[in-house]
């Protein structure tokens, strides 16, 4: 099963949302694809939602524009 990293690039703040640069999570999938794109992303939203505590679909960061995805495992 790949691992990847997904990390944000930019300080954003959006619907009381605030993103600061370098938040990361991993993500295990069963795809080798992009999980920003897979599924709509909601690996990556449960991931950012359980480290730290922010829905990063509702702050409008689910894309490749403002995630960095990384291949690890």
């Amino acid at each position: 099963m790949p691992i990847f990293r997904v990390t944000t690039k930019v300080r954003k703040q959006t619907n009381g949302i605030m993103i600061e640069p370098g938040m990361s999570v991993q993500v295990v999938t069963n795809s080798f694809n992009n999980p920003v794109c897979t599924n709509g992303g909601q690996e990556v939203v449960d991931a950012f939602m359980r480290m730290y505590g922010v829905d990063i679909k509702k702050a409008g960061c689910l894309s490749t524009a403002w995630l960095d995805v990384e291949r690890v495992g």
